[in-house]
């Protein structure tokens, strides 16, 4: 049950990161205005960051739903979506009135911090999918499983410690 709970999440939060990227890669300035618009990073780097960023969303998308690295994307998607909690929540903390960027688009946008809380909610929840494959990385239908098998068939890591940990207990470890 818990592979395809990490299919699930993987599915949803790759699929996530692959719409975002894809509507930004055709509008770079959109992406720029964006990232500029919440006025949290130095100006100097607010263009590399606008231009990398919805290719780095696409990349670990399709490395997702492919279940490529799948440890490691979800750490980086993670990551990802703390900043952008912060982001929104300092956003609406500081009374500014910006779209997100989320989905391309960007900067003021009257009446946007209405939509900050479902925002917020929606990138916890991909925040939470993530953490999901953060620690059982292994799922269904993954390349990570026809690239390195665990050597106990279709058992996940932590089932494989799982059944270490009992065999050490029942063995006076």
């Amino acid at each position: 049950m818990k592979d395809w709970i990490g299919l699930a999440a993987r599915l949803v939060t790759g699929g996530v990161w692959i719409v975002a990227g894809m509507l930004k890669v055709p509008d770079p300035a959109g992406s720029v205005r964006a990232v500029r618009a919440y006025d949290l990073l130095p100006e100097s780097i607010v263009p590399t960051v606008g231009h990398a960023l919805p290719i780095l969303e696409v990349v670990v998308g399709l490395c997702l739903v492919l279940g490529l690295l799948t440890r490691a994307m979800a750490v980086v998607s993670a990551a990802l979506f703390v900043a952008f909690i912060i982001g929104i929540a300092s956003a609406w903390a500081r009374g500014l009135e910006i779209d997100c960027g989320c989905f391309g688009g960007g900067g003021q946008l009257d009446g946007a911090s209405a939509k900050y809380p479902g925002e917020i909610a929606r990138d916890v929840g991909l925040l939470l999918a993530s953490l999901w494959l953060v620690v059982r990385p292994r799922t269904r239908w993954s390349l990570d499983s026809l690239i390195s098998p665990t050597r106990s068939g279709d058992l996940t890591d932590t089932d494989t410690l799982e059944r270490d940990i009992d065999v050490e207990a029942q063995q006076g470890r």
